[in-house]
């Protein structure tokens, strides 16, 4: 039995598409699905109906892509988020609005449980540089033609800003993840943003880290006893250890990031054990 992870299937790309058709299966494994999936329903559902029947249990979070709205999807913001949770309930997949379920597989350090906890936590602009505020993240990037486009797509109400939205999910998060770590659990962290400023390297485009991440955080891996944690949105597949924690970049990416180079069957990444 193995826990695997993948993000950014980014399946508006019929490419994308027909790998995850090629995509054989595990049975009685599971796979987190780490954020943009795509960018329609349509796209969430493809998905989770190909992939349902070929591992035992699916874990999903959102990414940005996920939740663009756009004159043909009107509906936006958590109202939106809300309809894809749905969608995956319906479908028996795990969302960040359920209980975090103990992985089966195996025990922690001393027989401790371990749990697979799905984030949705945004970003604040605040991984830009030291002495660039948050406020000024967004100009200071555009001082170098760099905009992302969630700046007209990505859309926070009820919250006045996604700055705001950041702040309501990470303290649910951090609510629920104190819980789940006081019965002595460990924890596989999942969310579409790496938890790391430092791990937001992106040489192509480095003025894109201030959409990437929140530094409230920074120490979560340590103050919540996690085995692992599992990011996707930099399309730059990588393994990381911070203080002997491992860091796993899981995305599958555009067709320009992978075709010639790899299958979708080798990009899942195990997780556990």
């Amino acid at each position: 039995m193995r826990l695997w992870g993948i993000a950014d299937l980014h399946l508006r790309h019929e490419a994308n598409r027909r790998a995850l058709e090629e995509l054989p299966p595990h049975p009685g494994d599971w796979l987190i699905l780490a954020g943009d999936v795509g960018e329609t329903e349509e796209h969430l559902r493809f998905a989770l109906d190909t992939l349902g029947p070929r591992f035992d249990r699916l874990l999903w979070v959102p990414g940005n892509h996920d939740l663009w709205s756009t004159s043909s999807r009107p509906v936006a913001g958590e109202a939106l988020y809300r309809r894809l949770v749905e969608l995956c309930r319906a479908r028996g997949v795990l969302t960040p609005e359920d209980p975090y379920p103990v992985w089966p597989g195996a025990t922690g350090e001393g027989g401790r449980p371990v749990r697979v906890a799905p984030l949705f936590l945004l970003y604040d602009y605040t991984f830009a540089p030291d002495g660039v505020p948050p406020e000024r993240a967004v100009a200071w990037a555009m001082e170098d033609d760099v905009l992302c486009a969630d700046e007209a797509l990505l859309q926070p109400a009820p919250f006045p800003s996604r700055q705001a939205w950041c702040e309501a999910r990470c303290r649910d998060a951090e609510a629920r993840l104190a819980e789940a770590a006081a019965d002595g659990a460990e924890l596989v962290l999942v969310n579409h943003w790496p938890l790391r400023r430092e791990l937001a390297v992106l040489p192509a485009v480095p003025r894109f880290v201030v959409w990437c991440g929140t530094r409230r955080t920074e120490d979560w891996h340590r103050r919540f006893r996690a085995r692992a944690v599992v990011y996707g949105h930099l399309h730059i597949p990588r393994t990381v250890v911070v203080d002997g924690v491992r860091f796993e970049e899981v995305s599958f990416g555009y067709p320009r990031n992978w075709m010639g180079r790899r299958t979708l069957a080798g990009a899942l990444r195990q997780i556990l054990p």
